[in-house]
């Protein structure tokens, strides 16, 4: 078992935070540490039956709460916080989706204006079979009914922004925030550059499952029990977010247009190669335009977010981001006994 500190926060009603930034620290947190936390679903829990309309039972803007923030001690602009997530398990056997009227990437929404009614307002209630791994979706309008592989996931990561912004938990932006990629799951490392005093770390909108691009605008959305190793890199920088695995590294990029979401991700890729491996930029561009793989994350929040992903076995000899993923996956595993 690992030695190191093990900080274990379940929120209280009352202590969600609903923004990045201008939030209070729930704990501070002496890198490396443990957090076992527990985070609340998009909806606060409030959507529990097919009759449970978003429209009825939210207040806009509480939504997407998120357990935190947490202080890490040290923590200064111009460093960067890791996050190794160890495992991502759902609290509840069940979760819930929706359609929110003027919300989602095949609709009319109040950004793209058209004269069409909006969708109707429909929640899906998805029983969650943790020992099996999977999800069961069931048709509102028929018989239907099949079961999808679980991959629970954290729709937002997150530390607090720059200039002293607080921003939505439905925003994501270069501090991280609600990027909703299936790739922040169990066995990532999450690099966050840090912005203000303390990072001020959060997280939340679990998702049991959900479809690149989130094309509706809601996942499989349920409760989590999160256990993740946090760690500081001192003096490294990291511009827009940063995830590795053991087979890939990756960058996420978040604006709108989707083009421009996309020209983030794929330029800070070129960008860590070159930094990370001496190479010209002009040749880590050619390297990463064969090589790399393009997930949409989602194209339905504030900002649109693209990842570009690329397989370590294409990449120089060395280490990333100074092992910390190779140190934190090892910390998680002495952590959990395995």
């Amino acid at each position: 078992m690992s030695d190191l500190e093990v900080i274990s926060f379940r929120p209280e009603p009352g202590q969600y935070a609903w923004t990045f930034g201008g939030v209070a620290p729930v704990a501070r947190v002496r890198a490396p540490a443990v957090l076992e936390v527990y985070t609340e679903d998009a909806f606060a829990g409030r959507v529990r039956s097919e009759n449970d309309l978003v429209s009825q039972v939210c207040q806009f803007p509480f939504v997407n709460p998120q357990t935190g923030p947490f202080y890490i001690e040290g923590a200064e602009p111009g460093d960067t916080v890791a996050v190794h997530f160890v495992s991502i398990t759902p609290a509840r056997d069940w979760g819930a989706s929706t359609t929110i009227p003027l919300f989602g990437a095949l609709t009319g929404t109040h950004a793209t204006a058209l004269l069409n009614d909006p969708l109707p307002e429909l929640v899906w209630m998805y029983q969650l079979d943790r020992s099996a791994n999977t999800c069961r979706f069931t048709a509102r309008h028929g018989e239907f009914t099949v079961d999808l592989p679980m991959n629970p996931m954290h729709g937002t990561v997150g530390v607090a922004p720059a200039n002293l912004e607080a921003r939505s938990a439905l925003v994501p932006d270069a501090f991280g925030g609600n990027m909703d990629t299936p790739e922040m799951r169990a066995g990532t490392t999450c690099y966050l550059g840090v912005n203000v005093e303390g990072a001020l770390l959060s997280l939340g909108d679990g998702h049991a499952r959900q479809g690149e691009g989130e094309t509706c605008g809601v996942a499989v959305e349920t409760a989590m029990n999160t256990v993740m190793v946090v760690d500081l890199i001192k003096g490294v920088p990291c511009p827009w977010p940063r995830l590795e695995t053991d087979e890939h590294i990756m960058t996420a990029g978040s604006a709108r247009p989707l083009e421009d979401a996309f020209r983030i991700a794929q330029t800070e890729l070129v960008l860590w190669l070159a930094g990370q491996y001496g190479l010209h930029p002009m040749d880590a561009y050619q390297l990463v335009s064969q090589a790399v793989e393009a997930p949409l994350a989602n194209v339905v929040d504030v900002n649109y977010t693209s990842v570009a992903r690329l397989p370590k076995r294409y990449l120089p000899a060395g280490e990333l981001m100074g092992g910390a993923h190779a140190r934190l996956r090892e910390l998680g595993r002495q952590h959990s006994g395995g």
